[in-house]
């Protein structure tokens, strides 16, 4: 294990990149001894600092600065920064590239819905996809964790998506942590489970402007919330252009409702599935590849990509 005794947020290892620290905490001692001479630091090199916090942390946080750093501090909700994995890291990556090239401290408590595997297992595969997503920028984040409140598999896969972890005034690379590709690697094999409830399907092919008519009358058959309908239309068009050019040229669209919930499975069937990580890459919007998938992610809640045996099953939850 390699230790740093640094106390600084942004710039002690030099002029790298993104920095993605995990920091758990068991009292309010501990999170002012593990992250307010990080904010001291950030905020003594010009850098930004924006925290995304409860309001009790907040206020722990906040009444152990000085006027004048405090003053510096950016306040932003949880509820805005977390609102969905995909457009958190949109969120992110916007923040990064207009503050570019100076360093930007976040400070933030991210949601870990425990009693929901499939929403907490996509928040955790967002921490690990930072590490590739965000590696160009100089973003500096620092996820805090309530030990006292998780359970030690959460605690687990915080260790295993956060390469460095801070102790009291140190930080120490992770036992735990791998990298991106390791840590989705069990979706290349992954079955989804199968749909639930009353279920809507239909067949599609290379006319795109015929099965976005089609996903409308289904989703309007299906009830679909008014406010989630463009989106839904949108995403299944940018995953099903896919399938059409990568995916064997033709899928499946399945949708179905469960209580606050409208889910939808695109399947294809193509060679099966590559990266599990697509979509997660910023992508340039005039590149012909990756891009539909950036954008699909923002336009759901929670994207789940998984095998289809033969071919690749994507499905998106949409809260309603």
């Amino acid at each position: 294990m390699t230790s740093r005794a640094q106390t600084a947020g942004t710039g002690a290892e030099g002029t790298g990149g993104f920095q993605h620290r995990g920091v758990f905490f068991s009292s309010a001692e501990d999170l002012r001894e593990r992250v307010l001479p990080r904010m001291r630091a950030a905020r003594r090199d010009g850098d930004r600092v924006v925290l995304s916090v409860a309001p009790q942390t907040r206020a722990t946080l906040l009444s152990g600065l000085s006027a004048a750093d405090a003053s510096g501090v950016e306040p932003l909700d949880p509820a805005e920064l977390y609102d969905a994995p995909g457009r958190t890291l949109a969120a992110l990556h916007a923040r990064a590239r207009a503050e570019h090239p100076r360093p930007v401290l976040v400070v933030g408590e991210p949601p870990l819905p425990t009693q929901d595997p499939v929403r907490l297992r996509e928040w955790h595969r967002l921490d690990s996809a930072l590490a590739r997503a965000l590696a160009a920028t100089r973003l500096r984040m620092l996820c805090l964790h309530d030990a006292r409140a998780l359970p030690e598999q959460v605690r687990l896969d915080i260790r295993r998506t956060h390469p460095v972890l801070v102790a009291g005034g140190a930080e120490h690379d992770s036992p735990d942590y791998v990298g991106p590709a390791e840590f989705s690697a069990p979706d290349r094999t992954r079955l989804l489970p199968p749909p639930g409830g009353e279920q809507r399907s239909l067949e599609f092919g290379g006319d795109l402007a015929s099965l976005r008519t089609a996903v409308t009358e289904l989703a309007e058959k299906a009830e679909v919330a008014p406010d989630r309908l463009s989106d839904l239309v949108l995403a299944v068009n940018e995953l099903a252009a896919n399938a059409v050019e990568h995916g064997g040229g033709s899928g499946t669209v399945t949708l179905w409702r469960s209580p606050g919930w409208t889910r939808c499975d695109v399947t294809d069937r193509g060679p099966g599935l590559g990266d599990p990580l697509r979509g997660y890459d910023p992508a340039d919007p005039l590149s012909p590849r990756g891009y539909g998938l950036w954008i699909t992610r923002q336009l759901c809640d929670y994207m789940e990509i998984g095998s289809a045996g033969r071919g690749t099953r994507i499905r998106l939850h949409f809260r309603t």
